[in-house]
């Protein structure tokens, strides 16, 4: 490995930090202090974090080094610094969940996937901002390329810290377009991973249905890297089932069996995506169509797709009326105006229009099965354009919603760029519990723009 500046560790990837730990090049305490040196410069024009604490996360660091130098084994993310969504548990944070009404909040235990971080060496560097319980009211935090406009929601200072440097790793969520959204608008890679492949149990629940953990990373390695960690079977989450790892890191970098075939999928709501958005997406489908003879297609979604958003809404707002319906009694003022309605519209779904919506989803997934059955992956937007102007709203989820409602797994590689300089995601998209598949699709899609 090069030689390299310890004091600008933070610029390192995660893959890149983790072997010049292993091999001595690089302590676990020179990193975090890395980190928050780039932390103190620019925190206070981004604001991603909701706690920090500086000497909790130096002692973890300087017991990473004193394990390394035992001798002993040591896991895939030893030392690496982490940042997580302030609505995962966390025995030595708080956890507050973006909101006045759990203001103080300290959990006792950690979230599952904490403790598997733990396992694996890493050290919980501090939690980063939410938006008001991981809905639609922004937090804090101001977009890295452009403090004017906003990161995104609702895993905001997950995807800002990764952008400004601050770490190379961070954990999310998604419900709807949470990481996704992010990623693109923050110009990182962003993993949603299929349905209940990473463990919920800790994290504040929203809709069990659709509650999904995600990751932030500054390249897809560091993607599967984080991913790998955290793709274990928890018996403590009901909605998961005991099926073996998916090996992402291995399958990452195996050879392709075959070219690889693209669908290009407009959805029903492209009348939404931005006309900058439209064509950087077509000038990407012709660069790699050139490079290899038609490997995109462009297909649309049957007609049924056109309800997919409306039952998304029914499910999730009646599952907000139900999960959050403490926070709604006891301090309904102190709530936002979205949210509360969110919760008031989620009050009168009945339960047969939950009960309809959700068993539209085998409908859905039967339709998706044709598409991958037929191809290796979908291309589609992440987003409908870059990062709005204005921190008073979060962004439209509206291309992720589909993906999130069917529990397949996407992937928001930042591939395009506004006339202004501000990121757009390109969302690739893989058929469910094929996660691994989808980053080499990703892998090999890449390779052939790099070309």
């Amino acid at each position: 490995m090069d030689k390299f500046d310890p004091a600008v560790a933070n610029l390192l990837s995660a893959s890149d930090a983790r072997k010049a730990i292993e091999s001595g090049l690089l302590d676990s305490q020179e990193l975090v202090a890395a980190c928050f040196t780039r932390i103190d410069e620019l925190e206070d024009s981004i604001a991603a974090w909701a706690h920090l604490d500086r000497d909790q996360a130096m002692a973890q660091a300087r017991a990473a080094d004193e394990f390394r130098r035992s001798g002993l084994q040591i896991g895939p993310l030893h030392g690496l610094p982490i940042g997580i969504k302030d609505i995962i548990d966390t025995a030595d944070y708080p956890t507050e969940r973006g909101t006045v009404l759990h203001q103080g909040r300290q959990p006792t235990r950690d979230a599952t996937l904490v403790s598997l971080l733990k396992e694996a060496g890493a050290i919980i560097l501090g939690k980063t901002v939410s938006t008001e319980m991981a809905v639609y009211s922004p937090g804090k935090t101001r977009n890295p390329h452009n403090p004017e406009h906003t990161p995104g929601g609702s895993s905001s200072g997950s995807a800002a810290a990764v952008s400004a440097a601050m770490i190379a790793l961070s954990v999310g969520t998604q419900t709807n377009g949470s990481v996704i959204r992010p990623a693109s608008y923050c110009g990182v890679y962003g993993f949603k991973p299929s349905f209940a492949r990473i463990s919920c149990h800790g994290v504040l629940q929203q809709s069990p249905p659709l509650d999904t953990v995600g990751v932030f990373a500054r390249n897809l390695e560091d993607l599967a890297l984080i991913a790998d960690v955290l793709m274990r079977f928890d018996g403590q989450d009901p909605a998961m089932a005991p099926i073996a790892p998916p090996c992402i890191g291995k399958v990452l970098n195996q050879q392709v069996p075959a070219e690889q075939h693209f669908a290009f999928v407009r959805s029903p709501v492209w009348e939404q995506v931005e006309q900058e958005t439209k064509d950087g997406l077509r000038e990407l489908i012709d660069a790699v169509n050139e490079r290899r003879q038609k490997t995109v297609d462009i297909v649309d979604l049957p007609a049924p797709f056109a309800e997919l958003h409306e039952d998304h809404r029914k499910v999730m707002e009646a599952d907000l009326a139900r999960n959050f319906a403490d926070e709604y009694e006891r301090g309904k003022a102190e709530l936002s105006e979205v949210l509360r309605e969110m919760i008031e519209r989620g009050q009168q779904v009945s339960a047969g229009d939950y009960d309809n919506a959700l068993a539209k989803m085998l409908d859905y997934d039967a339709f998706l099965e044709e598409i991958f059955d037929e191809y290796d992956a979908i291309l589609t937007p992440a987003t409908p354009g870059p990062a709005p102007v204005g921190l008073d709203a979060t962004g439209s989820p509206v291309m992720n919603t589909i993906w999130t409602f069917c529990g397949t797994p996407a992937i928001n590689v930042p591939l395009l760029q506004s006339a202004e300089g501000l990121p757009i995601g390109v969302q690739v998209v893989g058929a469910k519990n094929d996660d691994a598949r989808l980053f080499r699709c990703t892998r090999w899609l890449l390779d052939i723009l790099n070309d």
